[in-house]
C-alpha cells in the first residue's frame, strides 16, 4: 500500500510540477526573502572510529510561496571529507539564491574523517563512500516526508536533484554514475565500520528511492568514468583549469595537497565521457580559476547560478537546454527592497556613480570571465576611463551589507 500511495502522489505531483514552469519560477529570483529550518534529523550512523553520528540538514524555502509541489536540490559542501560544514560559504550562497528562484534547497552534512594510514587510497576512497550512503539517505529521507509525514517542506518527490561542491562534488557524480556494487573498488572493505548496506548503506530510509532527476558538480571527481553509461542521469560540471585541489582532468588526488593518495578523473574527463555516451550535460569551465572559485568570487558565484538555473529548470519544465550565461532577473516586488545601492549613468563612459553608498566601502569590478579588472576603496564616484567596453559585475561591500550590480561600459 505504501508504494502504491507513493506511486500516486508522484503522478500527481508531476502534473502539478508542469503548472509551476510559468518562465520565472526556477530561473529567475521570485522572491524576496527565505526561511531557513535548521537541524532537522534525517538518518544516523556511525563515523570510521565507530562512534555515532546523527545527521542533520537544513532546508531552505521561498517566504510566501503557495506552491507546495515544488523541486528540490540537495547541496552537499567540501573540505576533502575531513571538514566543512552544511553551512559553509561553499554551499550557503548557492542554497539562499536558489530559494529565491522558488525551489527547496537541502544543505546536508554527513559523516567526515578518516583514519591517516600508509593506503590512504583506501581510508580516502572509504570516506567517500560513507559520503555517498549519506546523501542517499538525504534523498529517500525527503521521499519519507511527503509519503508519510504529510509533506512539511513541500516538496515533488519526483523532481529530486543532487549537488555538490568539492568533496560534495565527489558525491554528486559518485551517486549519479557509480550504480553497481561491482564498482565498489576491491580496496574497499564494505564490511569496515560505518560501511555496511553497500552503495545504499544503513543512514536510514532503507524503503525509499535514492535516485534523482540529475546531478550537479562544482569542482568534484569521480573514481572511473567507466562508469558512466548510456542512459544514466543528465549532469552540470563546473571546474577551474588550474584547481590545485581536484583535478580538472584524469589526475592524481593529493591528500592534503601534499601526499599522492590515487588517480580519479576530474570534470574535463567526466565531460568527454558524457559526451561519448550520448549523456545530455553542460560544462562550464573556468579558464584559469583555482578550486571553487563562486566562494571568493562575486561574479563566478553569479554565474554559477546563473547556469544551474537553466540547467535545473530545463530538467524540470523542459524546453532547450541553455548551458550559457543568462542574466538574472528579480521580481517586481523584490527590485525596490533588494537593491539598495543604484549605479548611474549605466551605461556609462568614463565615470559612474552609486546612490546610497555610505563612506566605507569596497567596489570591486569583475569581467564576464570572473577576473578583478579594478577596485576602489571608500569611494562612490569610479573612474572607469581604463576599463575597456563590455559588461561588468560591480560588487558593493560595506560594513552593512553586500550587494552584486551589473555595468555596461561603452
Amino acid at each position: 500500500m505504501k508504494n502504491i500511495l507513493l506511486l500516486s502522489t508522484i503522478l500527481f505531483s508531476a502534473f502539478l510540477s508542469t503548472a509551476q514552469c510559468d518562465g520565472e519560477r526556477y530561473r529567475n529570483y521570485i522572491f524576496e526573502n527565505f526561511n531557513v529550518i535548521s537541524n532537522v534529523e534525517y538518518g544516523s550512523n556511525v563515523k570510521y572510529d565507530g562512534n555515532p553520528q546523527t545527521l542533520l540538514l537544513d532546508v531552505y524555502m521561498p517566504t510566501g510561496d503557495t506552491y507546495t509541489e515544488r523541486a528540490v536540490v540537495v547541496v552537499a559542501h567540501g573540505g576533502f571529507f575531513v571538514s566543512g560544514s552544511k553551512t559553509g560559504t561553499d554551499v550557503v550562497p548557492i542554497c539562499e539564491r536558489l530559494a529565491k528562484m522558488g525551489y527547496v534547497a537541502v544543505s546536508i552534512e554527513y559523516r567526515l574523517g578518516f583514519p591517516v594510514t600508509g593506503a590512504l587510497d583506501a581510508a580516502m576512497t572509504e570516506a567517500a563512500m560513507r559520503g555517498l550512503q549519506d546523501g542517499k539517505a538525504a534523498v529517500r529521507y525527503l521521499r519519507k516526508t511527503v509519503a508519510e509525514d504529510n509533506n512539511p517542506y513541500g516538496i515533488n518527490p519526483s523532481e529530486i536533484y543532487f549537488t555538490g561542491s568539492s568533496a560534495g562534488g565527489y558525491i554528486a557524480l559518485h551517486l549519479a554514475y557509480m550504480d553497481e556494487e561491482s564498482e565498489i573498488p576491491t580496496w574497499v572493505n564494505i564490511d569496515n565500520t560505518g560501511l555496511e548496506g553497500g552503495l545504499e548503506g544503513n543512514s536510514g530510509h532503507p524503503d525509499y528511492p535514492s535516485d534523482v532527476n540529475a546531478i550537479v558538480n562544482i569542482a568534484g571527481a569521480i573514481g572511473d568514468t567507466a562508469w558512466i553509461h548510456p542512459g544514466d542521469e543528465p549532469a552540470l560540471l563546473f571546474h577551474g583549469t588550474n584547481d590545485q585541489t581536484v583535478p580538472f582532468g584524469s589526475d592524481m588526488q593529493y591528500a592534503f595537497g601534499l601526499v599522492p593518495v590515487l588517480e580519479v578523473d576530474g570534470s574535463n574527463s567526466v565531460d568527454i565521457k558524457l559526451t561519448e555516451v550520448g549523456i545530455e550535460h553542460c560544462f562550464e569551465i573556468y579558464e584559469g580559476m583555482d578550486h571553487v572559485p563562486h566562494v571568493s568570487n562575486a561574479a563566478i558565484l553569479d554565474t554559477t547560478i546563473s547556469i544551474m538555473s537553466n540547467f535545473l529548470s530545463y530538467q524540470i519544465c523542459g524546453g532547450e537546454l541553455d548551458c550559457s550565461y543568462r542574466n538574472l532577473t528579480v521580481g517586481i516586488n523584490d527590485i525596490a527592497e533588494h537593491q539598495q545601492f543604484e549605479i548611474y549613468p549605466n551605461p556609462a563612459q568614463q565615470s559612474f556613480k552609486i546612490k546610497n553608498l555610505p563612506a566605507l566601502n569596497t567596489v570591486s569590478l569583475y569581467n564576464q570571465i570572473g577576473q578583478l579588472a579594478d577596485q576602489h576603496f571608500n569611494k562612490s564616484l569610479i573612474d572607469i576611463q581604463n576599463l575597456q567596453k563590455g559588461i561588468y559585475l560591480v560588487h558593493i561591500v560595506t560594513d552593512q551589507k553586500s550587494e552584486v550590480l551589473r555595468l555596461v561600459v561603452e
